[in-house]
Order: C-alpha cells, then sequence, then structure tokens
C-alpha cells in the first residue's frame, strides 16, 4: 500500500497565503497529498470553505491554527489541532492577539513613514481577507509592490522583525497558557519550526513545554538545515514527542514551500490525532 503523504501546516488567504482555502485544497490534492492540514494564523474562518472543497476533491483536511505566542520573551508560533474553535478561553486569547495585531498597523507604518516609506493604510487592509487576520505581511506585500524592497524577506529583514526598523510589539499569549487553552479544547499542538529564522528554542526549554502539555515538535521544514532536523529530531526522541514535517505553504508569497515538500509519516500523525479529544476532525 502507498505510504500517506501527509502535509500539516499550510497557509490561504484568510491569513497571509495567497489562495483562497478551496483553491488550497484542489492544489493539495494535485499535489498528490492525502491528508493536509489549514493552520492560518490566529483565525479559523477558511474551515468552512476548506472543508466542503477536501469532501470534493477525496482528500482528509485537519483543522487546525498557527497560534502567536511568547517564549522566554521572544515570538513563537505554536500549531494547533483539533480543538473546539466555540470555546470561551480560546476566542478571548485569539480577540486579545487579533486586536493587538491589528492595533498596531498605524504604529508600524508611522514609523515606515519616518524612513521614508508612505503607505496607504487603506492598501493594507485591502490585502487582508474581510473576516480573516491581518499582519506584517500585509504591510510587506504592499512594499512590494509599491517597490520599496524586492520580496517580503527583505520588509521583514530590514523593518518588521523585532528590532528592525519599523517592528512594533503587540499582546501575544505565552506559549504555556497557548498550549493548555489548546488542550482544554481538546486539541493537540507542535511547536512551529523551533529552528527557523527567528525562533531559538533552547534545550531545556523544550523539556519544560512537554511538561505544559506540547504533543509534538515541527521537525521537517524549510528553515531547518540537515543538522537542525537532526537535533529536533533526536530532541523528540528522547522526549517522546510527536516529529512532524511540513511545507508550511502561503501560495505565491513564499517561495520554495511548495506543498509537499516536507511531509509527516504516516505513523506519527496517527499518534498526534490520537490525542484529539474534540471529536472528529
Amino acid at each position: 500500500m502507498k505510504p500517506m503523504r501527509i502535509d500539516l501546516h499550510t497557509h490561504s488567504n484568510c491569513s497571509d497565503g495567497t489562495d483562497n482555502p478551496a483553491d488550497l485544497i484542489a492544489k493539495a490534492a494535485q499535489a498528490g497529498l492525502d491528508v493536509v492540514a489549514l493552520t492560518d494564523h490566529d483565525t479559523t474562518v477558511g474551515w468552512a470553505p476548506a472543508m466542503a472543497a477536501a469532501e470534493h476533491h477525496a482528500i482528509h483536511l485537519v483543522r487546525g491554527m498557527e497560534i502567536s505566542t511568547r517564549n522566554q520573551g521572544q515570538g513563537q508560533h505554536l500549531l494547533g489541532y483539533g480543538f473546539d474553535p466555540q470555546r470561551p478561553a480560546l476566542i478571548e486569547m485569539l480577540r486579545r492577539g487579533n486586536e493587538g495585531r491589528e492595533g498596531r498597523i498605524p504604529a508600524i507604518l508611522e514609523r515606515l513613514r519616518a524612513h521614508g516609506i508612505d503607505l496607504d493604510e487603506a492598501a493594507v487592509w485591502a490585502g487582508a481577507k474581510a473576516d480573516g487576520s491581518i499582519g506584517r505581511p500585509h504591510i510587506a506585500d504592499v512594499m512590494v509592490r509599491e517597490g520599496h524592497v524586492a520580496d517580503r524577506g527583505a520588509a521583514f529583514t530590514e523593518y518588521l522583525v523585532p528590532g528592525a526598523k519599523a517592528y512594533v510589539e503587540r499582546y501575544a499569549p505565552d506559549i504555556i497558557e497557548a498550549i493548555g487553552v489548546i488542550a482544554d479544547a481538546g486539541g493537540v499542538t507542535v511547536i512551529a519550526h523551533p529552528r527557523g529564522r527567528n525562533s531559538t528554542v533552547p534545550l531545556k526549554r523544550f523539556d519544560e513545554l512537554k511538561a505544559a502539555g506540547l504533543n509534538g515538535i515541527e521537525v521537517d521544514h524549510q528553515e531547518h538545515g540537515v543538522e537542525a532536523r537532526a537535533e529536533l529530531r533526536q530532541i523528540a526522541t528522547e522526549l517522546d514527542l510527536v516529529i512532524t514535517g511540513s511545507s508550511d505553504h502561503h501560495g505565491t508569497a513564499k517561495l520554495d514551500h511548495d506543498l509537499g515538500c516536507n511531509t509527516t509519516a504516516q505513523d506519527q500523525y496517527e499518534r498526534l490525532m490520537a490525542g484529539v479529544r474534540h471529536g472528529p476532525l
């Protein structure tokens, strides 16, 4: 029997991807995936159209989300799967996070103006789906479109990452709080790209996150080199955490993140899903 191809980290235009949820699922099917997770940033609004498309294309959809958190004072993304989106604590956590995300847009634009980049706030909002989430990628896209930078990566590196010229801090829940909220909502959690460009989680911290209820580590990711993948795989094995792999696909907004470029082994996927208590995914 052919092994299942499983991609547990993708984005639609409900956050900072470029494909609508239905098109994303169609492309996942074309890429030969059997299972795909929709994990937009801090929102679940893409679930319904993605589910309808998944049924049409006979592909299994895992309903998920990528949550922006703080981890020992640094930004850290956390993937949540299979949770009940109607739990009050989760709704409140996302409300506070999205208010902070939206509220800092004018402050970032003001800092950009101080560096000679005058962007129209309406143009930034026009790039975001009305019922989805808005953030720094939408500012970066306008910067690219107007010729201020070459691509999203350049916009982030020079202006939008912590410590850069136009970065503005915002509220995000502590990662341990977020792990608990997802667990209380019946879901499971995987720390996203912990050795990526903007994430360097110390070894000891993985023990603490496991004790807090973390279920897995995203090991195979395009931002992880060979040594990082080997290190993370060893950490996950020693701590008995699930090992996942994924594309972190954003459509045309992020190069070299094609659907299925990294995948999760079927036994690891099944083990992760066995921890879901909310109900069918």
